[in-house]
């Protein structure tokens, strides 16, 4: 098969896709690869119909990478992900309208597009957790107890571009990161951004039924396959604080194998991915150790 990959500069030595690039050729598929961000690209010849059987986007939420998957999509060729589903997920503040939408427990979002305006959100929601919209792997990412320490972040804030606020989900200091791929979950428990004083190393950990079911439902309202999914076990159950496309797959076991078998099979479908169907005990089983 022939497949794109378009990689920013972040990535270009990460091991996700690196790894996965490897993997294909070695299987013996031809992989070009495409660096949006620091590349002429000669879009009229690059994207065209029949060019590719595949287009796989790995980069930065703000980067010009997803106007070129678009620019396939529209040309007719399938994308990993689909690519009308990686922008409902890469702008935060409509990622949360889509995940309420869909009956996803995401937290209340406010979005302003100047910090000041933030302002008038009523004190009772406080602490608020404060991020730009299109912020990923945790930049930028604050923990405001009040209304007054807000506005003296007013500065910090006003190069972030457009801002969401959501209310703080007390919890233990770590995260549950749930990752799919090829119909299977993972999960791994890791340190919480908004408390790196709290040292906590990165590990698998198993996954209920109940979250086993939820990741699979957030794969479905957002149209994604290959995806993320960040849970925090607040004390009214589980709370989806973000969700990604193509993330790291951390400590999910011969990841570069899964995410490449993932890609095939979706290129040699054809169209759009989609979210498949998941099974709750192929779930618990994917996310247990040992």
């Amino acid at each position: 098969m022939r497949l794109c990959f378009l990689v920013e500069e972040q990535y270009r030595y990460d091991g996700m896709p690196v790894d996965v690039i490897g993997r294909l050729t070695a299987w013996g598929h031809h992989v070009d690869v495409l660096r949006p961000g620091t590349s002429l690209i000669r879009v009229s010849e690059a994207v065209r119909a029949g060019s590719h059987d595949a287009w796989i986007l790995k980069t930065v939420s703000g980067g010009p990478g997803l106007t070129l998957l678009e620019a396939a999509a529209a040309a007719g060729l399938t994308t990993v992900n689909d690519a009308r589903s990686i922008r409902g997920v890469r702008d935060k503040a409509l990622a949360a309208a889509i995940g309420r939408g869909g009956g996803l427990p995401v937290p209340v979002t406010y979005a302003a597009a100047r910090p000041e305006a933030l302002a008038e959100i009523p004190r009772s929601e406080y602490p608020l957790v404060v991020k730009p919209a299109d912020g990923s792997s945790g930049r930028a990412v604050r923990l405001v107890d009040s209304p007054d320490l807000l506005m003296r972040m007013r500065d910090q804030l006003a190069g972030e571009g457009m801002l969401i606020a959501q209310s703080y989900v007390p919890n233990s200091g770590t995260d549950l990161k749930a990752y799919s791929v090829g119909g299977q979950v993972y999960a791994t428990q890791r340190c919480s951004p908004l408390h790196p004083e709290r040292a906590f190393p990165e590990r698998r950990v198993p996954l209920t039924a109940e979250l086993a079911a939820l990741v699979a439902r957030t794969g479905a309202v957002y149209g994604l396959d290959l995806y993320g999914v960040d849970i925090l076990l607040g004390p009214d159950g589980p709370v989806i604080v973000d969700v990604n496309d193509f993330p790291s797959f951390r400590q999910v076991p011969d990841a570069a194998a899964l995410v490449a078998q993932a890609i095939l099979d979706r290129a040699r479908m054809g169209g759009g991915i989609t979210a498949p169907a998941l099974s709750v005990p192929v779930a618990v089983r994917a996310g247990e150790t040992g």
